[in-house]
């Protein structure tokens, strides 16, 4: 497939804020990957206008962002239009807060992606932190997630986000069709998903920080793989194969 039939995701974030580790590690893995990325910094993002033509949303770590409205615009975009979307460290809480906010109407959830203060009560310190490692993952059986680590309950993942949400504010938030799917060993959520979507999933851990070109993250090769069954992209590829 040539570059212009490629299925495009918009790597949302902003490009080497906070120096963070998962940043070159994306870059180092698109080129090997069967589509278009783009970074679209948060910064540019002040309407769906600027992720017209994008068939996914990548949401990557790197909070606090710069621009919080534009990351909430951004999952909305994939949430309401059933664009596979994959949000990982602070992408998995902004998931939350967007979907508190305009599904759930949580007060709590007012006005954070317009004002950043008002994101300060819900932000509190992870006791597992593990700062680039290992640590043991619980994953909730027939979930969305546990299919994709092969029907496994139980892993290990690198853990780099060092701040969640406090649990009172993701006791209210987990309902609806977003329902939580993993946590670790002290029962702090660390995966969310959308039940119906084709792929709606956030990790508060990183596994960028797990792959490789030669070696993708189960998550994110799911991802992928969702990514060009919604394009068409399979598709075009197996016909472009028979001629």
């Amino acid at each position: 497939m040539s570059s212009s039939s490629l299925p495009r995701i918009a790597l949302v974030g902003d490009h080497g804020n906070h120096n963070e580790p998962a940043h070159p590690r994306i870059d180092e893995m698109v080129p090997h990957l069967p589509v278009q990325a783009t970074w679209v910094p948060t910064v540019d993002i002040h309407d769906a206008a600027a992720l017209q033509g994008f068939d996914a949303v990548w949401l990557v770590p790197g909070a606090p962002y710069f621009n919080q409205r534009g990351v909430h615009l951004a999952i909305r975009h994939a949430r309401e239009n059933g664009l596979p979307f994959l949000g990982t460290c602070g992408g998995f809480f902004s998931a939350l807060i967007e979907h508190a906010q305009n599904v759930l109407h949580l007060p709590a959830a007012e006005g954070v992606d317009e004002n950043p203060d008002k994101m300060l009560p819900l932000v509190t310190p992870l006791k597992c932190s593990f700062r680039g490692e290992r640590a043991p993952l619980r994953i909730r059986e027939n979930s969305r997630m546990s299919s994709i680590y092969g029907g496994s309950t139980e892993v290990e993942e690198v853990f780099h986000c060092d701040y969640g949400l406090t649990e009172d504010f993701m006791d209210a938030a987990n309902q609806g069709q977003l329902s939580f799917s993993a946590w670790d060993i002290d029962g702090a959520p660390r995966g969310l998903e959308i039940a119906g979507h084709p792929f709606f999933v956030g990790t508060l851990f990183q596994p960028e920080l797990s792959s490789t070109p030669e070696s993708v993250h189960p998550i994110i090769r799911t991802f992928i793989e969702t990514v060009l069954l919604t394009s068409g992209a399979t598709g075009r590829a197996a016909a472009k194969d028979a001629a």
